[in-house]
């Protein structure tokens, strides 16, 4: 019989050569006020907004049923026969005679009434003005092919080097120095109220056009910027973490480009 092979007894390793074991990082739980706290403010946010919404959609319903239900004689009003209001009866009735008279007026009869007030308006001195200018908003939002706000846009406003979110509204062709070239009309919205603001004539080299959807820009303008698209604050935190020579790979993924108007 042989004997069994002795496996050699590996060195003994210095103790200083030895690695530290990893050491895992504890993470303080958050004590039962905080855990309560978070909760609060995630149920502010879950139900605000929701909240919100159906008490401005109740007023608006209130404010137009109690005027429009008055067009309705009382034996043809369900409210006269039951114990309770119905809500949206005035809403209704409101749908309904505003369709019967765009019906009216998309005939030759209309057509012809509605020519005679604009000029009987037209020749009120301060009623012009206001009538016009209603009927054009109107009927620029209301169309259903405008493109009153285009693209949303980055112009130096109010001075060089700073920038500010506007909307592309239209084009016009001047002839400046001599020379002919196509401005840009722009609107400079005020925040948070964007229905009002400064329009500007810009030469269209001038003119960032962005890749963002209008709502999303009006979004923006309306909360102060604290509402942006997922992949501006992707731009943002990408610019925040640029790395130090622009040889190194950060593995970061690349901004989307703004480009210029063409």
């Amino acid at each position: 019989m042989s004997e069994p092979e002795v496996q050699p007894t590996p060195p003994a390793v210095p103790p200083d050569s030895v690695p530290d074991a990893p050491v895992r990082k504890v993470v303080p739980r958050a004590g039962p006020w905080a855990r309560m706290r978070a909760y609060l403010i995630t149920g502010l946010l879950v139900t605000t907004p929701a909240l919100f919404t159906i008490y401005v959609a109740w007023v608006a319903i209130h404010f137009v049923d109690t005027r429009a239900t008055k067009l309705i004689p009382p034996e043809y009003n369900p409210n006269t026969y039951l114990p309770f209001s119905i809500p949206g009866i005035g809403v209704l009735v409101l749908l309904l005679l505003l369709t019967l008279i765009g019906m009216l007026t998309t005939g030759y009869l209309g057509r012809v009434v509605t020519r005679s007030v604009d000029k009987a308006l037209a020749r009120v001195p301060f009623m012009r003005s206001v009538y016009a200018t209603t009927k054009q908003m109107l009927t620029t939002v209301l169309s259903t092919s405008s493109t009153s706000f285009r693209q949303v846009v980055l112009v130096e406003h109010p001075r060089r080097d700073m920038w500010a979110l506007a909307f592309m509204t239209g084009a016009v062709n001047v002839t400046l120095h001599g020379k002919d070239e196509e401005l840009v009309t722009v609107f400079v919205p005020f925040t948070p109220n964007p229905t009002s603001g400064f329009v500007r004539l810009l030469p269209r080299r001038d003119v960032v056009v962005l890749d963002m959807p209008v709502e999303d820009g009006v979004k923006m303008v309306m909360s102060g910027g604290i509402i942006s698209p997922e992949w501006l604050r992707e731009q943002v935190a990408y610019v925040r973490e640029a790395p130090p020579s622009p040889g190194v790979d950060s593995g970061a993924p690349p901004p989307k480009r703004a480009r210029r108007a063409s």
